[in-house]
């Protein structure tokens, strides 16, 4: 004990931990071997002192080693995964996945379930009846490298099973908002996933847990860096999620609008933000031909193909799409109390009283914008719809809170902020 009680006070005073000593702290700590409070005070002292780029690749490394890690060199396909750091209406991966593999590229995601204010993506496509997001192994092997090219399933416990031990502690710690930590968590997941190409979508914005461009940019060049140091293709965006990305909140809702956007419709920010994501994860495969990857994957979104691909995705998990029910009746509808212009949505707010309200629901509980920030309102015109939740005066209170009405036309920006590259030498073909 007395050696991990030395690391922890090195990183105490600022100073560098090596390799070794994170690989063996993270051993120490998976196998029960630390005292909690120890494990606190390092997490502490990396709040306090950061970290180096050789110590966050460390960490992650060591993380991604504590458990099963996928191997895809059997693969002769580009196999690539897709990660978002999370946002209010963020129904990216349900659009870009598909379609990147109806552009010729093999898409193994692994994903986790929702966080706080936040929609998961497993839970979105777990309302279409029979879909399994738990696949073996083997199921999810297959299924990526054979003709669906594609799929969407629950990170198994055993890969990277440190993140999670050490996430649960960070959150009971309050040690969450540290950049290094953070890197660690989401790559040593994708890393132990095995895809030798990540694309990482940082969401910035009020709505997202990056509250700042800054705070995104500095996470997403930690990304971008950390990646690559350890063998990885990395394409990281930065995307706005100052408002909700969609028009929808709420699983069944968010599901039905990807599924709308595969159609061809849809919100025109969620369309953009999938198909740059889209880009960035088919990159590769078009430089043949020199297309742009961008309108590769708009081809295959106008033409169908993105839907087809969904929808052999969907089957090859057990799930019946067509029993999908996409006709929603709203329960409740605000009106604006006063004329003007739509200043603010509070996308963490509405995110927050969809999950405050969806527990112990039979029915698909969510919203449906039907304004967006800088579009004019006239005083009772209708702003939002509820589905599955009780018309009541709180509601509607909480709900008209979270909207903000003012004589300033102030647009949204941009969907896509920036992009950050890193690229390593492929192998020889």
């Amino acid at each position: 004990m007395t050696a991990f009680r030395s690391i922890v006070d090195k990183k105490k005073r600022a100073e560098e931990n090596t390799q070794e000593e994170i690989a063996a702290f993270v051993r120490a700590y998976c196998a029960d071997q630390l005292d909690e409070q120890l494990v606190v005070e390092w997490l502490r002292a990396v709040m306090a002192a950061g970290m180096s780029l050789e110590e966050t690749a460390a960490l992650t490394e060591a993380m991604a080693r504590s458990g099963e890690q996928l191997d895809w060199r059997d693969v002769s396909a580009r196999v690539v995964d897709k990660h978002s750091t999370g946002g209010v209406g963020d129904e990216v991966s349900l659009i870009a996945v598909p379609l990147a593999a109806a552009c010729g590229v093999k898409v193994a995601k692994l994903s986790g379930g929702a966080l706080g204010h936040t929609g998961g993506t497993l839970d979105k496509l777990a309302c279409i009846p029979g879909l399994r997001t738990t696949l073996s192994r083997r199921e999810f092997k297959d299924q990526v490298a054979g003709s669906v090219g594609c799929a969407i399933a629950q990170a198994s416990a055993q890969l990277a099973p440190a993140d999670k031990k050490l996430y649960e502690l960070r959150h009971r710690s309050g040690t969450i908002a540290s950049v290094p930590l953070i890197t660690a968590s989401i790559l040593s997941k994708k890393i132990a996933g095995g895809a030798p190409e990540l694309v990482i979508d940082v969401k910035a914005g009020s709505s997202a847990f990056m509250q700042t461009v800054d705070e995104a940019q500095a996470l997403a060049n930690a990304l971008s860096m950390v990646g690559t140091r350890l063998g990885r293709r990395m394409h990281v965006l930065i995307t706005d999620m100052d408002a909700p990305l969609a028009n929808s909140i709420g699983d069944a809702l968010e599901l039905a609008e990807a599924l709308e956007a595969l159609e061809g419709g849809g919100a025109s920010r969620l369309r953009e933000v999938a198909l740059a994501v889209t880009a960035a994860m088919i990159g590769g495969v078009t430089n043949k031909d020199q297309s742009d990857p961008r309108d590769v994957a708009a081809r295959a979104l106008r033409e169908g193909e993105a839907l087809r691909r969904f929808g052999l995705m969907a089957k090859a998990q057990g799930g019946d799409l067509g029993a999908f029910n996409r006709s929603f009746r709203p329960s409740l509808e605000l009106t604006a109390v006063s004329g003007g212009f739509i200043e603010r949505f509070n996308g963490r707010a509405l995110g927050e009283f969809v999950a405050a309200n969806k527990r112990d629901q039979n029915q698909p509980v969510g919203l449906r914008l039907l304004k967006r920030r800088g579009e004019p309102v006239e005083k009772n015109e209708p702003m939002l719809q509820a589905f599955g939740i009780a018309d009541s005066s709180a509601a509607r209170s909480e709900l008209s809170a979270a909207i903000g009405i003012g004589p300033h036309q102030i647009p949204e920006g941009p969907p896509v902020i920036a992009t950050v590259l890193s690229s390593i030498p492929q192998p020889a073909p």
